[in-house]
């Protein structure tokens, strides 16, 4: 049975309250402001408070979204040193609190070819990997393919992965409204087993860890990065229901990073939504 989550303001300190609040079983937060380079730091007792707050409610599991500045793929030498250096910290935070994965967006290659720009991402990728030994995963995400971004075909994770030996400390996150938008048709069954089937014979079902569960404002092949409540966009209730219950998909965490109802996020009623097209009952609360 799928596991429903959400992205949640408040970081380490406010982010499993808000879970409880909207009833998610599992959850994503930031560590850090998501659009500046200033690095964070933690404190032991906010880390034990933390998992205490992820015990006490069951919650889990977690994941930690990286600042959206890092662009690993950049031309530019300084973005280029403090997308790597940022990825890096953010990644030993993520296993410092506790989290299965830190997720990414590899980054835009600007004016270069794709394959300079390829070769940069395996390049800081395999620096940010080396030395490290925590077990959080460094999981880039599916990206929508607006500009020249890197990650919105799967051909392109299995470049990264291939480059990188196949290292089993990396992951794959799926963005629904991401997918839509970059060309794979989740929305209609043949659709959908066709994109599962590509992404097997390309990187492997094993690699996808998470996916963000997001409706598309916009259709098909858009390659326009717009998110939408949960059957207010172009993949609608009868395809996330579908995807629910695909049995390559069913049993991984969908993590919520819709605009809400009062657009202020993931709410209530779109972990209802999902839960209910899951077939999953609501979780019992925690005395």
């Amino acid at each position: 049975m799928a596991i429903i989550g959400a992205h949640v303001m408040g970081g380490i300190k406010g982010g499993p309250r808000r879970a409880v609040e909207i009833g998610a079983e599992a959850l994503q937060v930031f560590i850090g402001s998501p659009q500046m380079w200033r690095m964070p730091k933690l404190s032991p007792g906010d880390v034990q408070t933390f998992q205490a707050a992820l015990r006490e409610h069951g919650l889990g599991p977690v994941f930690v979204h990286c600042i959206y500045l890092v662009n690993l793929a950049s031309q530019n030498p300084d973005v280029a040193e403090k997308s790597l250096a940022t990825l890096r910290q953010q990644l030993e935070l993520a296993d410092q609190v506790g989290a299965a994965g830190l997720v990414f967006h590899p980054g835009s290659a600007g004016q270069a070819s794709y394959e300079e720009a390829i070769a940069r991402v395996i390049g800081g990728m395999r620096q940010v990997l080396e030395g490290y030994s925590g077990s959080a995963r460094l999981i880039p995400e599916v990206c929508a393919g607006q500009g020249q971004t890197i990650g919105d075909r799967f051909e392109e994770f299995r470049d990264l992965f291939d480059g990188l030996d196949n290292n089993p400390r990396l992951g794959v996150c799926w963005d629904t409204c991401h997918l839509l938008a970059a060309g794979y048709d989740i929305a209609s069954r043949d659709g959908l087993e066709r994109t599962v089937e590509a992404f097997d014979r390309l990187v492997g079902l094993d690699r996808l860890l998470v996916i963000h569960a997001n409706d598309s404002k916009n259709p098909l092949g858009s390659n326009v990065d717009r998110h939408a409540n949960i059957g207010q966009g172009y993949i609608g209730e009868e395809g996330f229901a579908r995807m629910l219950a695909h049995p390559a998909l069913s049993a991984l965490p969908w993590i919520l990073e819709v605009p809400g109802y009062a657009d202020e996020g993931p709410d209530k009623e779109n972990v209802d939504a999902l839960r209910r097209l899951a077939g999953s009952p609501a979780p019992a609360p925690i005395s």
